[in-house]
């Protein structure tokens, strides 16, 4: 972690994302494409670009929390493969994607980037998938989670 800063969004995240909150290591934002259920994990420490810039505590919290928002997403939207990503050419601040792949969805087998452009939610939508999310949110702050 850089000295002497505050965590803060990268730009790029808070233009393409909605906040669901905080975990106990992470913000937990949505991306704003209702075409997959997408969440990010961005651990909100200054600074940081890579896990292995983490300390090891940190990183076993990461894990911890990326598995139990796999897990739930899975189950809550009965997806055919979980993809995780935390690929950081566009963005260098360390975030997790977390995507539900469905055999057949508009990017599939390949990758989501790049394939046609978001679809935004719209409030209702947008209400849906907060509620659908909201008990997989609330374990991401209790130590048996993972």
């Amino acid at each position: 972690m850089t000295q002497g800063k505050e965590y803060c969004l990268h730009e790029r995240l808070a233009a393409d994302t909605i906040s669901l909150g905080h975990s106990r290591l992470c913000d937990v934002r949505l991306m704003n494409d209702q075409t997959w259920p997408w969440v990010l994990l961005v651990p909100a420490l200054a600074g940081i670009r890579e896990i292995y810039e983490l300390s090891p505590q940190q990183q076993h919290l990461l894990i911890q929390e990326s598995s139990a928002l796999s897990r739930g997403m899975m189950e809550a939207f009965d997806g055919d493969k979980m993809n995780v990503a935390a690929l950081g050419n566009m963005v260098p601040q360390l975030h997790l994607h977390h995507i539900v792949r469905f055999e057949g969805d508009p990017a599939w087998p390949g990758p989501v980037w790049g394939r046609q452009p978001p679809v935004p939610y719209d409030e209702g939508q947008l209400e849906e998938v907060k509620r659908s999310l909201a008990p997989i949110l609330s374990r991401l702050g209790d130590d048996s989670a993972a």
